[in-house]
């Protein structure tokens, strides 16, 4: 198995050591983990976030928070193939990574209970790129991101031709541990790949 780095990056009012647990686990044998932490600390519920909205900013405002985390993001990421992923917000910075120059060293997305921030864009994006391999997870019952939203993110890698594997479940906005060994399994698929 060639070796890479996992990153996986946390969701709204997350923080990156609660995220390395489950990327160590996550992790493909001789893979490092990269678990960057986000910059904007949410002014009311604790953590961090990779951009706010509603209330606390202007969707112009929500965007430049969207783009500077990239930046930061983009900084961080190491040479060799890598897997991105994320839960939540993170896994929708996951997929806005692949509008940018890193995109040449994704070999695979980790894409648990998100959406796309930046639906339009990633569209335009996808077709220009070589497919790799999407894991998708998301509960049915997922109150902070309806799976609507979730599946028309997936639905959006699927129009473009790149392989997905859905892994749906009937429960909320969390990583299903029954479905664990299979998302493991496919991560692991995904590092064992030629990669160029």
């Amino acid at each position: 198995m060639s070796q890479g780095t996992l990153l996986m990056m946390h969701g709204m009012t997350g923080t990156a050591d609660k995220m390395e647990p489950l990327a160590r686990k996550l992790a493909p044998d001789g893979w490092s983990i990269l678990c960057p932490q986000a910059s904007i600390k949410h002014p009311s519920r604790g953590g961090f976030a990779w951009w706010l909205f509603g209330d606390e900013v202007s969707p112009e405002e929500s965007m430049s928070q969207m783009d500077e985390s990239i930046t930061d993001i983009l900084q961080l990421i190491p040479e060799g193939p890598v897997i991105v992923g994320g839960f939540s917000q993170g896994g929708a910075m996951a997929s806005a990574l692949l509008e940018t120059e890193a995109s040449e060293s994704i070999v695979g997305l980790v894409l648990i209970a998100t959406k796309s921030a930046r639906s339009d864009k990633l569209r335009d994006s996808l077709p220009f790129l070589k497919p790799r391999p999407v894991i998708w997870m998301h509960g049915e019952r997922d109150h902070l991101i309806p799976i609507d939203l979730a599946r028309e993110h997936a639905e959006i890698f699927d129009g473009a031709g790149w392989p997905i594997v859905r892994l749906e479940h009937e429960k909320g906005h969390m990583v299903n541990l029954n479905q664990f060994d299979e998302l493991r399994e496919q991560i692991s698929r995904i590092a064992s790949m030629p990669h160029r």
